[in-house]
């Protein structure tokens, strides 16, 4: 009797035993898109309704190179992107922007475009919005960067936060640093970083120290509070865009002042 209450308690734990420790989704291309010279993704905020534009987000420097201190917002901004089927091996059609909601590369390093679409015109060519993360993900957070441009996913997990990062004249701040498994290239600029336990993008991938000079273009360095300087050669990162989704304010538009919001302010003008 003992052996038998052994056996059917053994049986009884092992889905416990053996279930993860948290839901996992599977990453593919949904909402990815290609850009000249650069990825995407089309994106909206919680709640958003299917009836409202659809928005793509990429970096700032996939817009133009900016200058140190310059914010864009809600300006003209035509721009075509080509969407991706979920398997990343074709293209479901062309998208439109109309306006560029946000663009900018101080403090951060990120763009947003509403696009002539709707969230629902969108998903009816067979893909998915992705949502805007709220949170930012823990260390060791498993992730995946999705390029538009390359066709790739790359695995690797969250490494770190970095208190600043510099490169040339531009300066971010909160910048998430990746493991080495995601060895990112020239034309993942804007990819989307997907947390796979949420299935929400929580960056979007940005830059690389690829000759491990500091603090120059191509080769951001790592500042600490104390100003401390570390140059990581072949470090990864993407800029954390928690802060976004409470500057959406419904109906395609973005207002920096609204509560909650945590994107870089136009400068006041005097």
């Amino acid at each position: 009797m003992r052996h038998l209450v052994a056996v059917l308690a053994a049986v009884l734990l092992l889905p416990l035993l053996t279930a993860p420790a948290a839901a996992r989704r599977d990453v593919d291309f949904a909402g990815a898109v290609s850009m000249k010279g650069c990825s995407g993704s089309v994106v909206r905020p919680p709640g958003a309704g299917p009836d409202e534009p659809a928005l793509v987000l990429t970096n700032g420097h996939c817009v133009r190179l900016m200058d140190p201190g310059e914010v864009v917002v809600d300006a003209e901004g035509g721009r075509t992107f080509t969407l991706l089927s979920r398997d990343g091996e074709g293209t479901l059609g062309t998208l439109r922007a109309d306006r560029l909601l946000y663009a900018t590369m101080h403090g951060t390093d990120l763009a947003l475009y509403r696009l002539t679409s709707t969230n629902s015109e969108v998903e009816a060519l067979g893909t998915r919005v992705l949502e805007l993360s709220t949170t930012r993900p823990g260390e060791g957070a498993d992730i995946r960067v999705v390029s538009g441009y390359w066709h790739e996913v790359y695995s690797c997990h969250v490494d770190g936060f970095v208190h600043e990062l510099r490169e040339g004249p531009w300066v971010w701040h909160g910048s998430m640093r990746y493991t080495s498994r995601c060895d990112t290239r020239g034309g993942t600029s804007g990819s989307p970083v997907v947390d796979v336990s949420t299935g929400r993008v929580v960056a979007v991938n940005n830059t690389t120290n690829e000759d491990g000079e500091r603090c120059t273009r191509d080769n951001p360095c790592e500042v600490d509070a104390a100003g401390a300087v570390t140059v990581r050669p072949g470090a990864r990162y993407g800029q954390p865009v928690h802060g976004l989704a409470p500057c959406l304010v419904g109906g395609g538009r973005l207002d920096p002042t609204a509560a909650g919001c945590a994107l870089p302010r136009p400068p006041v003008r005097r």
